[in-house]
């Protein structure tokens, strides 16, 4: 999408309600961002074998449709700045459905569905926010990628890790456009397959308001972040 760099959603104004949560009020911005940096994961990247460790697939093995594992996930990183200090948040799901077809060396279709009401940061407040007033999963209940241009996958597939970059469009909150994903791709050492990167968001372009609430600013632009595990 399938799905590097930022995604806000926010500590905002849920059912009218402002949820910056008692912890900002009481504990103060500055405690209240190290907290939320430092239960934001980091971005994801390779577990995969790396490169020249002998993890390879000849055509016979690589040809064919993959199909996304139960160790596969996806979500958003956003960033804000409450009082002036920076604030980094990371949402996560494990409900991403992935399939990719492979022939002779190149990823010629790609889809990646992700679940966006179970995306999920340790403030619950936010997270009722992101769904019901952001993005309306009740309406928009998914994000889809899809691939529009095949990729030469054969480094990776030759056992190197490989940079990729996914063209394709993303479907969210009922709008569908044109985005480009950076990637890397490389071979387990059990014969799967892993894609690992991120795709670079602008909320307007979706329909959705970052919101500004004097206290706390959201950026405009932000990212959808993804690790697959492909099997056979």
């Amino acid at each position: 999408m399938g799905l590097r760099t930022r995604t806000k959603v926010v500590i905002g104004i849920a059912t009218g309600v402002v949820v910056i949560g008692a912890a900002a009020v009481i504990a103060g911005p500055v405690i209240y961002a190290n907290t939320v940096n430092g239960q934001a994961a980091a971005a994801p990247s390779l577990s995969a074998a790396p490169s020249g460790s002998g993890a390879t697939l000849d055509a016979q093995q690589a040809d064919g449709t993959w199909t996304s594992t139960s160790s596969s996930y996806a979500g958003y990183r956003v960033h804000e700045v409450l009082q002036g200090n920076d604030v980094d948040v990371v949402g996560r799901t494990k409900d991403v459905e992935g399939t990719a077809t492979v022939d002779g060396g190149s990823l010629t279709k790609a889809t990646v569905t992700v679940q966006v009401a179970t995306i999920s940061t340790p403030e619950a407040a936010r997270d009722e926010y992101f769904r019901s007033k952001a993005l309306q999963t009740d309406r928009y209940p998914t994000a889809t990628f899809a691939l529009t241009e095949p990729v030469d996958v054969s480094k990776a597939l030759d056992g190197s890790t490989q940079d990729v970059t996914l063209t394709g469009t993303m479907d969210l909150h009922g709008v569908e456009k044109p985005v480009t994903a950076d990637a890397q791709v490389a071979v387990t050492k059990n014969g799967a397959v892993q894609v690992v990167g991120s795709v670079p968001i602008t909320f307007a372009d979706y329909g959705v308001e970052a919101p500004s609430l004097g206290f706390v600013t959201v950026d405009g632009k932000g990212s959808v972040e993804f690790s697959l595990d492909l099997a056979k």
